[in-house]
């Protein structure tokens, strides 16, 4: 098959399809979460939870160590 054939059965085999930009699309409703119970955690999940916010606290004291070391450092020179 020749590039041709392929370029005409393309062409005269044409499908539109209608495309609505999600601005102008008409608002889904919402489905209503309040009569839910909160979810329930795994002990693996509750102990990843409880190790990445310890993480995050020692990298953030890391961090203002880091400034306050730098900043002791400029202070020093002056």
């Amino acid at each position: 098959m020749s590039m041709s054939q392929l370029i005409k059965t393309a062409e005269s085999e044409a499908i539109y399809f209608l495309v609505i930009p999600p601005l102008d699309d008409i608002p889904e409703q919402k489905i209503e979460s309040d009569h839910l119970p909160p979810m329930e955690m795994t002990r693996s999940v509750r102990w990843s939870l409880i190790s990445l916010r310890v993480y995050l606290i020692v990298m953030i004291a890391l961090f203002l160590y880091h400034v306050i070391d730098l900043a002791s450092q400029v202070l020093a020179k002056n």
